[in-house]
């Protein structure tokens, strides 16, 4: 794991801040006066500490809203019970979840001759030097079992590595490394992770914090649909999540757009049934000319076949034009273009989850896994941070996360890390055993964006008498890649 790499870059202008003038020797003699005393901290390790609760099935449960995860061994005692675990089993990448201290700080639970926690010696010291912002970049669990409800878990956290002074996108940091083992009730290891944080001064990095910041005029506003009599209910509809196609009363007939009496047996007694907002991509033209400054480019027009039998013109969002095929499946993704005006858009479909395991025999090296997109909206940020105990401002208060040096808030590594997880579980099947998991963080997932994973299979062998497949997962946004994910897997042989 790389301790020293640059975040990934943003295009747009560095902030203009001004730092107090010093000479190259001060400020050279004061940089190495605090390496030496952040690098004294490494080897140090904590006494343990014990987390306030024990695995439960409620957190198990709030995990999975979060993260959208269906896997019923996580969930559905009868499945659990019938699965390769035997029972409920917690989500491996909610590892560190129940260690983390929570919204209002407690004393830790410790025994023998207490020491300063792993980290908070490095942060109290950063921090006292103006590196006051923080951002994960880096983990990697190993997993030695499946935690189940019950469990009470302690860690033991060490610091492993500081790095010197590094300029990234983000700003001028030190990034730090801890490695932390988990153990149970038992005192038997039950996981391993290695964590990466980077601590920066806000404001001294290439991100943008704002449009003037990106000399990017506001964007005018998109054109307003002509609403009458006959097409308010669509757009009601369309305010309250709903995508709702125009019914015949008479011949049961489905129209669309709407129309003032059925073409069909000239009825004028119309309603509306609700439609899932599920198809498939029946003709599809990317707009290249003439440009106007109210949409975002590239734009890909799409003419989407309803489940329900009619079809729509409307965009496809969050994909590139040269991934857009004929047949493709597509889901309806209502979205707020404007603070005045919400459209139905559309976007891939999310692959359906496999019920049934994949075995050895299913696949081979190179295989590709279906593409997810994952919509990133502001619940889905602070849902996952809440999920994951993890209150720090920059994942849910706007006006923090700007003053800490970012455009907006962002999402945590842990949502990242649950995120992938699921993709790979929802690829391989619910008897599925992770080994490990390793995430390396780079553009971050701002709000109002889409997040598509996409993945392959790296190495497929048996190894012990059991199936073990190693696999690569790629998470890319609108600004580039979010995350690169590696996971080793165990299957079934037969």
């Amino acid at each position: 794991m790389s301790h020293h790499r640059h975040l990934g870059v943003i295009p747009g202008k560095s902030p203009n801040h001004r730092a107090p003038i010093v000479s190259q020797e001060q400020s050279g003699t004061q940089a190495a006066t605090l390496l030496e005393r952040l690098r004294e901290t490494v080897g140090n390790s904590t006494t343990p500490h014990i987390s306030r609760d024990e695995v439960s099935q409620p957190m198990i449960r709030h995990w999975c809203d979060a993260m959208g995860d269906h896997n019923p061994a996580y969930t559905d005692p009868e499945f659990a019970a019938g699965s390769i675990h035997g029972g409920i089993v917690a989500p491996p990448s909610m590892l560190d979840t129940w260690s983390m201290i929570g919204l209002a700080p407690r004393p830790r639970q410790t025994s023998g001759t207490s020491k300063p926690a792993g980290m908070v010696p490095v942060i109290s010291m950063l921090d006292k030097a103006g590196f006051t912002s923080v951002v994960a970049t880096n983990m990697r669990h190993e997993y030695c079992r499946y935690l189940r409800p019950g469990d009470r878990i302690s860690l033991f956290q060490t610091i492993i590595s500081v790095s010197e002074e590094k300029q990234t996108a983000l700003g001028v940091g030190h990034f730090f490394t801890t490695m932390t083992e988990f153990t149970d009730q038992n005192d038997e290891t039950v996981g391993r992770m290695e964590f990466c944080i980077l601590k920066f001064k806000p404001g001294t990095g290439n991100i943008p914090m704002s449009a003037d910041a990106m000399d990017i005029p506001a964007k005018m506003p998109r054109p307003r649909p002509a609403i009458s009599r006959d097409t308010k209910f669509f757009w009601d509809g369309i305010d309250q999540g709903e995508l709702r196609i125009q019914q015949c009363q008479g011949c049961q007939t489905l129209h669309h757009p709407p129309m003032v009496r059925c073409a069909s047996c000239g009825s004028y007694d119309l309603g509306y049934v609700l439609s899932t907002g599920k198809g498939t991509v029946y003709s599809t033209a990317e707009v290249h000319h003439p440009q106007f400054p109210m949409f975002d480019y590239p734009l890909m027009a799409v003419l989407v076949e309803l489940e329900e039998g009619t079809r729509m013109i409307s965009n496809l969002v969050g994909i590139a034009p040269e991934e857009v095929e004929i047949g493709m499946p597509v889901e309806l993704a209502i979205e707020a273009v404007d603070p005045e005006l919400s459209l139905p858009l559309f976007r891939r479909a999310r692959p359906p989850r496999r019920t049934e395991t994949l075995r050895m025999g299913d696949l081979k090296v190179g295989d590709q896994m279906a593409p997810c997109p994952v919509p990133i909206t502001p619940t889905q940020i602070v849902a996952g941070a809440v999920a994951s105990r993890d209150f720090q401002d920059v994942h849910h208060d706007p006006a923090k996360a700007k003053k800490r040096g970012s455009p907006s808030i962002f999402m945590n590594i842990m949502t990242t890390s649950g995120l992938t997880s699921r993709y790979i579980t929802d690829w391989a099947g619910p008897n599925v055993i992770f080994r490990d998991l390793s995430i390396r963080l780079g553009v971050p997932n701002f709000p109002d964006d889409t997040m598509t994973f996409s993945g392959q299979v790296n190495k497929a062998e048996i190894r012990d008498g059991k199936g073990i497949v190693e696999v690569s997962v790629r998470g890319a946004n609108s600004i580039g890649d979010h995350v690169t994910a590696t996971a080793e897997l165990e299957l079934p042989t037969s």
